[in-house]
């Protein structure tokens, strides 16, 4: 088994997403690991990626093809692996701007989905995902947790339907409580 973990708390230090990520890469056991920290700052796509993405493989000039080659190199990280871990806080009710910044980089179409006469199709098919949530305040699932229901859904977007969470939520308030209970949650998981 094959599992990219990424982690995208600007924390390196004390983060309770990363706490989780990791306890929940070691409860899955052994394989490889691809792992992506996104402290690494990600370029934001602008004008020029656009262009270069939409521009047909074959017509991609050596501009357009360094310009996605990390793109590039993160959809090959995703099509490697069977599990897909994501360890984030909730920033202001949402993900954290470094991994927009990787969705944003991930999420072509042509790569990781289709556009079809029903509506777009994901094309990473046969992956599971876990997305290890840690907030201060915000519950998650309730509706200012703008955070879990969009991962979920980006990951369903690139045709990864497998999807598990694992949240420590209000940690602020509950303390020690709330990141037990996100331990709970991950001691039950099978690899």
């Amino acid at each position: 088994m094959t599992i990219l973990h990424i982690d995208s708390s600007a924390r390196t230090e004390g983060s309770v997403s990363r706490d989780l990520s990791a306890r929940i890469v070691a409860q899955l056991g052994g394989g490889d690991v691809i792992r992506r920290d996104l402290t690494e700052a990600l370029p934001l796509i602008d004008e020029a990626w656009i262009g270069s993405a939409w521009t047909p493989k074959e017509d991609r000039d050596p501009v357009q093809r360094d310009k996605l080659s990390l793109s590039e190199t993160l959809i090959a990280e995703l099509r490697a692996a069977d599990t897909v871990v994501i360890g984030s806080p909730i920033y202001n009710f949402s993900v954290p701007a470094a991994l927009k910044a990787w969705i944003d980089l991930v999420a072509r179409a042509g790569e990781t989905f289709k556009y079809t006469g029903n509506g777009p199709v994901g094309l990473l098919e046969g992956k599971r995902a876990i997305l290890a949530f840690a907030s201060g305040g915000t519950a998650v699932g309730s509706d200012i947790d703008f955070a879990t229901g969009y991962l979920k859904h980006i990951m369903g977007f690139i045709g990864i339907h497998d999807v598990e969470i694992v949240a420590a939520d209000r940690v602020m308030a509950q303390g020690e409580e709330a990141i037990a209970e996100a331990n709970a949650q991950i001691d039950k998981l099978a690899a």
